[in-house]
């Protein structure tokens, strides 16, 4: 369908009853069982910071194929993806079918992640974690999710989710690689399609960089200069987005002009996990022994 933008935020603002009517909301909050049962619980409540916390879906036990656990961060838990597993693959008869469908996920992804953010502000002040950077971190999330390279199970029931979307993407990018004619012999694994996968996400990273970065304020920037020349960078001016009509951000080294300050989604899953845990650690240490100090103050008066 011939479409009047080619603005993600617009597109799915103009579009997105529709979508949700499709495929649901990417970040499954409903509110059926008088909003009691454990899949309704919105993302970020106490209940599922103490189901985090309690470890029951902390660690996937094998989860990366190996005799190890892959802990992912509580952000990870329940990403907004939802509406992806929704997609019915004869219904994609092009890339940019799909594309919307990312772009849907990301933007409410960035919504979520905005509104948990100035949440996590007033608990941890001055916790050195910028908008940018956690929109960044889930953005890499779903780059993995899309290349099929999620290391996330969870526990039972989130494990047959996450297979049954690896399945539906592979669906999905078996009919898009259907559909290539000529290119089609450049990809030769036509079973789970990882360097269509790959091309796929390099090609349109930066509409989905778009998409997440909607709702994000105006003064937002990224934690360090990524744009720009590597001789002179400098910081995202706002939205957490390099400007277009500049010398951008390369894609990756060698590559094309792109507004996406961050290359977390080519660094591995696992070691931006080890990385997010850790600052979570110190920080939740920090505001424990202030409030041990604190108290023993209190008790000394």
């Amino acid at each position: 369908e011939t479409v009047s933008t080619n603005d993600p935020c617009q597109l799915i603002e103009d579009k997105g009853d529709e979508l949700l009517g499709a495929h649901g909301d990417p970040c499954g909050n409903v509110s059926g069982n008088g909003g009691t049962g454990n899949d309704d619980l919105k993302r970020f409540s106490k209940e599922r910071v103490a189901e985090y916390d309690n470890k029951k879906m902390k660690c996937s036990y094998g989860s990366n194929g190996k005799n190890e656990g892959a802990c992912a961060p509580f952000r990870r838990l329940h990403v907004c993806d939802k509406n992806l597993e929704q997609i019915k693959p004869h219904t994609i008869t092009a890339t940019h079918n799909l594309l919307l469908d990312v772009c849907l996920a990301a933007k409410y992804e960035g919504e979520s992640l905005k509104g948990y953010h100035e949440q996590y502000e007033v608990q941890y002040p001055s916790s050195g974690s910028t908008m940018c950077t956690e929109l960044a971190r889930s953005f890499a999330d779903i780059g993995d999710i899309v290349r099929g390279k999620d290391l996330y199970s969870g526990n039972k029931k989130e494990n047959k989710q996450r297979e049954k979307l690896d399945k539906k993407l592979k669906d999905i990018f078996g009919k898009i690689h259907g559909n290539l004619k000529d290119a089609r012999t450049h990809y030769s694994d036509t079973t789970n399609y990882y360097q269509l996968r790959e091309d796929w996400w390099t090609a349109n990273r930066s509409t989905v960089w778009e998409a997440i970065t909607c709702g994000a304020p105006d003064y937002a920037q990224y934690f360090r200069g990524t744009c720009g020349n590597t001789k002179i960078p400098s910081k995202t001016p706002n939205k957490c987005r390099c400007p277009k009509t500049s010398d951008g951000k390369a894609i990756k080294a060698g590559g094309n002009v792109s507004i996406v300050p961050t290359y977390f989604d080519y660094v591995p899953q696992f070691l931006r996990w080890v990385r997010g845990m850790g600052r979570r650690f110190c920080r939740k240490k920090k505001k424990k022994v202030e409030n041990l100090q604190n108290n023993v103050v209190e008790k000394i008066k």
